[in-house]
């Protein structure tokens, strides 16, 4: 019997709402270094990436009587810090560059062979990118996000997140290419 993801750590969850702290603890241990790593993509700063997944703990903490096992603990958590992070570059005026109204048609990617990519330098050609770009690549790429998500995420149309990943796809490569 296959047990639904959407109640992993039900027990934790369910004490936290009560209010117990070790178990907030126990609960915060087991996530905080994948919510760091999501807020360190998005902000590429150690610091800002810290501050933000505190305040997601703390947010998540207060409204976790909302939570309602429509998905997992994690998922809902790591919105939380996807959403938080985009807030605070948006803060700091860094947004995502909006196209006109044009609808453009991109033509089919072409396959990158696995062998000829290497993943340290895709790391360090991420984390080069301009914080719009980091953010599109990341959503999509990394978290797995698809084109009508971001646009929601992003307050952008669908169109406009697949332009921006195209560019930043090809900013990447350029990038890549010069280490």
């Amino acid at each position: 019997m296959e047990t639904d993801i959407r109640f992993t750590h039900q027990t934790l969850v369910e004490q936290c709402k009560t209010g117990n702290s070790s178990a907030q603890y126990e609960l915060y241990s087991l996530y905080v270094d994948a919510m760091f790593n999501v807020g360190l993509r998005f902000l590429g700063n150690t610091e800002d990436a810290e501050d933000i997944v505190q305040d997601s703990f703390v947010d998540a903490f207060k409204k976790l009587h909302s939570f309602k096992y429509e998905s997992s603990f994690g998922a809902w958590l790591k919105r939380i810090v996807i959403n938080k992070s985009i807030n605070h570059l948006r803060a700091k005026r860094i947004a995502v560059v909006p196209i006109a109204d044009h609808e453009f048609h991109l033509a089919e990617e072409e396959p990158v062979e696995a062998e000829a990519v290497d993943v340290k330098k895709v790391q360090l050609g991420i984390a080069q990118l301009p914080d719009g770009y980091r953010q599109i690549i990341s959503l999509y790429l990394i978290e797995g996000y698809d084109h009508v998500e971001i646009g929601e995420i992003l307050g952008v149309s669908t169109s406009t997140s697949k332009s921006q990943y195209h560019r930043a796809k090809k900013k990447l490569l350029e990038i890549i290419a010069g280490l």
